[in-house]
């Protein structure tokens, strides 16, 4: 099925009737015709790593012609500017109602309630993460009451950088105090946020307090938690409250992976592709591009296939320990003790609150 499924990606992403202008385009300058040399999950590797490109390309020409002259955009979603000028990608809703579906399945497996409120403590505006946040509230229950705090990830990127430590402070504690109004007057039982802002967040007694009698489940991402964080997380501060990790990215529309069900505190956090074949990892060495041995660590790629979009090959910003799949099913590799490399195509790494 998997070469099947690459095949049939191919032939949509390359055919002059159905594929983008920016791929039918680029198709050009590839060295080899995907339709007839791509025929494996292995053969993605032949791809070079456009993502680059993406920070100038007009938007509209990532649009594939197969939906037709009215697609169904459910948005534009942008990247945070971690590396350099932000990356514009279209948001099809095939695609947006795709991931939130599964993202439903993934929630029930958790026990997540379907009448509480939910709190996101993430980016929104042009970053794509409250919107999905919304959908995936949508296909999981009726009536869920999502909240949220924006954050301006750039913006604290851009303080961080210059190394103005207070400023950032200063950020993180507004948007700590624009939580704590929610979580003191609204039934909230699910919090998604950051590893930073959680970070800040456990320093106020109060809010410890709150989340304690009210978040029956934390989801964490957008930022790496080191090991030690996540067991005293899990251990001490909120030993009641179900904390579970996801990994994702802008790259790949917003989805990633899931931290594997079953987990113990002492195991490393090991993710799980949430929406495979769509989209999958290969953890491989750096220089070589070849895969590194199962719990050796290597850079993370990520691959996107689906109707919507396509993004093979893309090199992530991220180190990861390489998995095996935790099914006989999976396609591509499991990751786990993930860490932001220190600098990416030149330009210095920061996560900032995001």
């Amino acid at each position: 099925m998997t070469d099947a499924f690459v095949q049939e990606m191919m032939e949509w992403h390359f055919d002059p009737h159905t594929g983008s202008p920016f791929w039918l385009e680029r198709a050009w300058t590839l060295g080899f015709d995907p339709r007839r040399d791509i025929t494996s999950y292995a053969d993605l590797r032949l791809f070079p790593n456009v993502t680059d490109e993406l920070r100038d390309v007009p938007t509209e020409t990532l649009v594939p012609k197969g939906f037709g002259d009215r697609p169904d955009i459910a948005g534009v979603i942008e990247s945070g500017g971690t590396t350099g000028a932000p990356k514009r990608l279209p948001m099809l809703r095939e695609f947006a109602d795709r991931l939130a579906a599964r993202e439903a399945e993934v929630l029930t497996t958790a026990g997540v309630s379907k009448t509480a409120g939910w709190l996101s403590l993430f980016p929104g505006g042009p970053h794509g993460a409250l919107d999905q946040m919304r959908r995936a509230a949508q296909a999981y229950g009726d009536g869920i009451l999502v909240f949220a705090v924006d954050l301006d990830p750039r913006w604290v990127k851009k303080q961080a950088t210059e190394g103005k430590t207070a400023v950032v402070d200063a950020y993180t504690d507004h948007i700590i105090d624009q939580a704590a109004f929610v979580l003191e007057s609204q039934r909230i039982e699910m919090l998604r946020i950051t590893p930073p802002v959680l970070a800040r967040l456990v320093r106020r007694d109060d809010l410890v307090e709150l989340v304690r009698d009210k978040v029956r489940h934390i989801i964490w991402g957008g930022a790496h938690m080191d090991a030690d964080s996540r067991y005293f997380y899990r251990t001490e501060l909120f030993p009641n409250t179900q904390i579970i990790g996801r990994y994702g990215t802008t790259m790949a529309l917003g989805a990633g992976g899931s931290e594997r069900p079953g987990l113990d505190h002492d195991d490393p956090c090991v993710f799980d592709p949430i929406i495979a074949p769509y989209v999958t990892f290969s953890v491989v060495d750096a220089d070589s591009g070849e895969p590194v041995p199962y719990g050796e660590r290597g850079q993370v790629v990520v691959h996107h296939l689906s109707k919507s979009f396509l993004l093979p090959n893309n090199a992530e910003r991220d180190t990861a320990v390489r998995i095996q799949p935790g099914n006989g099913d999976q396609i591509g590799d499991s990751v786990a003790d993930i860490e932001p490399l220190r600098e990416f195509t030149g330009a210095r790494v920061v996560e900032g609150v995001y």
